[in-house]
């Protein structure tokens, strides 16, 4: 599943020259309009129209009446499928990052999908932008490599209406990482 495969990627956005981001360490999956859980369950609406369209594509909503949540459309056209991003450990841009969630402990930072929405400056301005082009100021790319045995899976969040099977379909993943680990790998990547 994408969501699995988007743990360990980088998150970023270049906001004013400077370069805001986070590895991906926490995903949940989203696959059409027949799950009940997906925004694609009420067909193609106004909000929805950006998973209709081609992978690679962001879909930023508001939800909850003070969030923005970051979504990656994963399937192609007419197949609308997405992948939340629930979490990111923050990796440069710090002090912006900071600015904007520095009232709270810096574990807290980044740990939910409107968190990190604030952190990045991300909101509605950045739905149904390409991330895969070269000059995107919002992308995705290669981050480091999450080995599964620190990876865990959970029913997805904040689905209390849905039904099940839905409710419990196990497409939440989380990557919780010993911090020597860490260290280490995030060392690597930026040699």
């Amino acid at each position: 599943m994408v969501a699995r495969e988007l743990l360990g990627c980088k998150l970023v956005h270049i906001e004013n020259g400077k370069k805001i981001s986070g590895i991906i360490i926490e995903s949940e999956g989203y696959c059409g309009e027949t799950d009940l859980g997906c925004h694609a369950k009420a067909g193609r609406t106004k909000r929805t129209s950006v998973m209709y369209g081609p992978p690679g594509f962001s879909f930023v909503y508001f939800t909850y009446g003070n969030h923005w949540m970051f979504n990656t459309v994963t399937r192609e056209v007419d197949q609308p499928e997405a992948v939340l991003i629930r979490g990111i450990i923050p990796t440069e841009g710090i002090d912006i990052i900071e600015s904007r969630r520095g009232k709270q402990p810096r574990k807290l930072w980044t740990d939910g999908p409107g968190k990190l929405a604030q952190a990045l400056g991300l909101n509605g301005e950045h739905n149904n932008l390409d991330l895969t082009t070269g000059d995107a100021t919002l992308f995705i790319e290669k981050g480091i490599s999450i080995p599964n045995r620190f990876v865990t899976t959970s029913p997805r969040i904040g689905l209390y209406s849905v039904p099940e099977p839905w409710k419990s379909i196990p497409w939440r993943y989380l990557a919780k990482l010993p911090e020597e680990w860490l260290s280490k790998n995030l060392l690597e990547e930026h040699k």
